[in-house]
């Protein structure tokens, strides 16, 4: 407790420093090495050291504008006026509109359902953000992690509140091989054709968003469920990544059975080829549904260059690079195999 209160203090000085000259060192404050601070997942996944998209761009992180998307200080989630002063508020930090200031991926995918009418089960019981995520993911433990996914970032889980699970053939048959997310996550947004060289030249992101679809890989030995991204830079060069991710979609239901197995997206990626993202009038569409991310698979993508205003499609663009950062590795050709025929053994099972 006393940790957290000398934080507290050394932060409030080192953002309002009057009569201080002494900058705040991060060995003297947790909170300058957490990952809402530094922001250090995007650096790790984009380095070449990881194999990211610095191979393809060339340009370090550190000449990136994206270094510079972080949590500044207490003030940006604690601050709040109480009879005409500022004061800080663990309850001011609770408002959800905070968070998706910055968490833009999950305001679309909340925007997106609840437009079909389809809430996120937790959000259907006004539920906000800090119901499940604690303080200490927040504000950092005092170690340095490379990504959220790295063991010991995160601490909320499904078993957190839900210990006592109803229950049911597909917990039985798929036992601890699955995180409840792969069944139970409704679908992504991924961000598609990123636009490196406008974002260098404009310091502005801009990229084609999809939904209606999940990605299956494996993380710490089990299925998850994950996003993609596809990029393009040096004018015609691709690069597409796969990453365990919770998008905060989630369904009291499971998925059927047929969704997964024997699904015709599982029988494509056997086939050695999917596509992924096409043109329809003009439009980039998604395929939908349920993917699994094996290795060495065509996952086809449009993939369009930004001149002035509009996108222009690239003529057979090159093989993009890929990449599965967060810790996330594709789905073994056996685990493949199980997806394309086990449901002529699960159908009759459970019946």
């Amino acid at each position: 407790m006393k940790k957290i209160i000398f934080c507290v203090i050394v932060l409030v000085l080192w953002m309002n420093p009057a009569g201080y000259g002494q900058e705040i060192k991060a060995e003297d404050c947790m909170f300058l090495k957490s990952l809402h601070y530094s922001a250090r997942g995007m650096e790790y996944w984009y380095s070449k050291e990881t194999g990211g998209l610095e191979t393809v761009t060339g340009v370090p992180y550190s000449d990136l504008g994206c270094r510079n998307c972080h949590v500044k200080g207490c003030d940006v989630c604690h601050l709040q006026e109480s009879d005409d002063h500022a004061v800080y508020s663990t309850k001011a930090a609770t408002n959800q509109v905070l968070c998706l200031k910055c968490h833009g991926r999950e305001r679309a995918i909340m925007n997106l359902d609840h437009e079909a009418g389809q809430d996120d089960v937790h959000h259907a019981l006004d539920m906000v953000c800090t119901d499940c995520h604690t303080a200490r993911e927040l504000h950092g433990d005092g170690t340095v992690y490379r990504t959220m996914k790295q063991e010991g970032a995160m601490q909320v889980g499904c078993g957190d509140c839900h210990a006592q699970i109803k229950p049911s053939e597909a917990h039985r048959v798929h036992g601890d091989r699955l995180e409840c997310k792969a069944c139970h996550q409704r679908h992504v947004v991924s961000c598609t054709n990123c636009h490196f060289d406008f974002m260098v030249k404009t310091g502005k992101r801009i990229s084609i968003p999809v939904s209606g679809w999940v990605f299956l890989i494996n993380y710490r030995n089990q299925v998850t469920s994950a996003s993609m991204q596809t990029f393009l830079a040096n004018k015609d060069e691709t690069f597409m990544i796969f990453a365990p991710h919770m998008s905060h979609s989630i369904m009291a239901e499971g998925r059927r059975c047929g969704e997964c197995h024997g699904s015709d997206m599982a029988k494509q990626v056997q086939s050695g080829k999917l596509k992924l993202t096409w043109l329809e009038n003009g439009k980039v569409v998604n395929a939908q549904g349920v993917i699994p991310v094996v290795d060495g698979v065509d996952y086809e993508c449009v993939y369009q260059d930004r001149q002035g205003d509009q996108w222009v499609p690239i003529d057979k663009p090159a093989k993009p690079g890929i990449q599965y950062p967060a810790y996330g590795e594709p789905l073994t050709r056996d685990q493949l195999e199980k997806m394309v025929k086990m449901q002529e053994i699960l159908v009759p099972a459970m019946k």
